[in-house]
Order: structure tokens, then C-alpha cells, then sequence
């Protein structure tokens, strides 16, 4: 395997959210998750896989189960161990840019985990905007 680089940078969004992986290997992954202002994701956990985030910009509060409020900001992050259900949400007035660091344990083969029961096997390995329209031509980039 070879060193791979990799630039911070997502398109912007009408709305929504998005997923912009940024490299990978069998174990390890980093991405880029935006959000745009009030947008907010369900509580989950992923089996199998230690991950951090990083606000790069924007403010954001992540939730336990229990729904305890940690409310993070530019420059803050945290570390979440395998099987630690979250939910987060942007609960500032500007998008949301969340660096994702992944490290996965071998033989992991459910990627996510809702509350609900519901499973997804895989995570993206190209750009995901999950909601929302990107707009053409404009990117958030880490300056």
C-alpha cells in the first residue's frame, strides 16, 4: 500500500448533509462530515470501530443515550469507543465541518448500528450528500 494524500475540502450544500471520505486502508479511515445549520442525525453506534471527531468549523452537540449534551466547538473534539450510541446535531448559526477519524477492528462487518435495530453494512467510499443540493462550484475548505 502506498501513502495517499488527501485535501480538507467538501462542496457546500442548499441544505442537508454530507459525507466526503478523504483516504482509507483496511483499518483506518478519515472523512469529512458537513452540516448544515439545524441538521441533526439519529442515535446510533458502529460495532466494531473506535472514532473520533474534530470541529473544524461550526459548534456542534453531540448526545449519549441517555441524552447528556456535549457541546463542542472549533478546534474541540471527542473520542467515541465501539458500541457507544450518539447522536449529534449542528446547533450553531454556520455549517457544520466535522473531520471523522475511524480505526475499524478486524472481521467488523456492520458499519452502523440506529437505535431502532436498523444495520448498514458499509461506509461510503465516494462523496454522499445525504440531503440537500451541492452548489456547483463552491466548496467548504479548511483556511
Amino acid at each position: 500500500m502506498e501513502a495517499k494524500t488527501f485535501e480538507v475540502k467538501t462542496p457546500l450544500l442548499t441544505g442537508g448533509r454530507s459525507i466526503m471520505p478523504l483516504a482509507r486502508t483496511d483499518l483506518v479511515s478519515v472523512g469529512l462530515n458537513f452540516y448544515s445549520p439545524g441538521r441533526k442525525n439519529s442515535l446510533h453506534t458502529h460495532p466494531g470501530e473506535d472514532h473520533a471527531f474534530v470541529v473544524l468549523d461550526g459548534q456542534v452537540t453531540f448526545y449519549d443515550k441517555d441524552d447528556n449534551a456535549t457541546v463542542l466547538k472549533k478546534g474541540q473534539g471527542i473520542m467515541l469507543p465501539e458500541g457507544w450510541y450518539y447522536r449529534f446535531e449542528n446547533t450553531g448559526a454556520r455549517p457544520l465541518a466535522l473531520l471523522r477519524f475511524s480505526a475499524w477492528k478486524q472481521g467488523r462487518k456492520i458499519a452502523r448500528v440506529e437505535a431502532t435495530g436498523r444495520t448498514r453494512g458499509e461506509d461510503a467510499t465516494e462523496y454522499e450528500h445525504v440531503d440537500g443540493t451541492p452548489v456547483e462550484g463552491q466548496y467548504w475548505e479548511l483556511s
